[in-house]
């Protein structure tokens, strides 16, 4: 599940705060763990996860493309640098990028002759930690990539929006050689709450990944339908959550995305862009091992209608407003509801 519609991280007190709050000893993770940490993708979900490393008092290198940030990112805690070849030094690299465009460049480079990627660029023993969603294809190119260069690579994608991320209350699906994963994992559980060991194909993670936003997807889908028909019959779209979330169907799905719906509050989350590629990579997947998913054909095509009629800006959970226009229920487009 993902959700960029959160709070702000404030400063790097608040995040030390949160670390001395918790039942975890931060310094006892600190011991565990030995090197150096550098961060890539610092957006809503990568700088509440770099600041919350760098609050506990790990040394954290973040690389930013835009300098106009950098003040923001070093008032979290996070030393920023425009240049990415400073990072080519550190033990770890965490990535936490978009897709899987902005993944091949970071570990390949663009083709510039300036501009190399991880894989040219990182020591021998250098461990990159890929927290991105993006396709096993992809993860199983970069994995080996990192082999040929005398590099370690863990595909260790998350379940969480920001709101969690700032709370270390992040699902880990971790992937990989199983001492890699053992020596990353002090940091895993100073991000998550949990840890999911898959397997040593770091493709698996990846795809285990994009399942459950393509569950999700598919969820919210359905509610969404299902609400439409009780605004159309004038049944009250908050008492049948709440009946629904207190009996058959309470999860953290149909609570966080359901009350968005009913209360209609669509602003920017896990934007519409988002979650269609997320759709598209689990088809594409679904496709190559001969395996007919017709709920997720739905979802996809609900998700383009809500982007060409101009809902891109808005959270997923938009989706009752695409099945709400389809069911006659709004006099205006998505476009005015972003």
């Amino acid at each position: 599940m993902q959700d960029t519609n959160s709070r702000s991280i404030s400063s790097k007190d608040e995040v030390k705060s949160l670390a001395s709050s918790s039942g975890r000893s931060a310094r006892v993770m600190r011991k565990s763990f030995k090197g150096s940490i550098g961060f890539i993708g610092l957006g809503h979900m990568g700088s509440a996860m770099a600041a919350n490393l760098a609050g506990v008092g790990f040394a954290v290198l973040g690389y930013l493309r835009h300098p106009e940030r950098n003040a923001d990112i070093k008032a979290l805690g996070v030393e920023p640098t425009n240049k990415l070849a400073e990072l080519f030094d550190c033990d770890i690299v965490i990535t936490m990028v978009s897709d899987d465009a902005a993944a091949r460049e970071i570990v390949l480079g663009d083709g510039s002759p300036n501009c190399e990627g991880l894989a040219l660029g990182l020591k021998p023993g250098a461990l990159h930690v890929s927290m991105s969603t993006i396709s096993p294809t992809l993860s199983s190119t970069i994995a080996a990539e990192h082999v040929q260069h005398g590099q370690m690579y863990v595909a260790a994608p998350v379940f969480g929006n920001p709101d969690a991320a700032k709370a270390r209350e992040l699902y880990v699906i971790a992937a990989g050689e199983p001492d890699q994963i053992e020596r990353v994992r002090p940091l895993f559980d100073l991000l998550g709450q949990r840890t999911f060991v898959i397997g040593d194909e770091p493709a698996s993670a990846n795809l285990v990944k994009l399942a459950g936003n393509a569950m999700t997807a598919t969820t919210l889908e359905a509610l969404a339908e299902v609400l439409a028909l009780l605004r159309k019959r004038g049944v009250a779209p908050e008492k049948f959550l709440d009946i629904m979330t207190s009996t058959m169907f309470g999860s953290r799905v149909h609570k966080i995305y359901g009350a968005k719906m009913v209360h209609e509050t669509y602003t920017p989350g896990f934007a519409f862009p988002l979650a269609l590629k997320d759709v598209r990579l689990a088809l594409s997947e679904a496709d190559s091992a001969s395996v007919p998913v017709p709920s997720l054909d739905v979802v996809h095509n609900r998700l383009v209608a809500g982007v060409a009629r101009g809902g891109g800006g808005l959270d997923w959970s938009a989706l009752a407003l695409v099945a709400a226009e389809e069911a006659g229920l709004l006099d205006e487009g998505l476009k005015r509801k972003a």
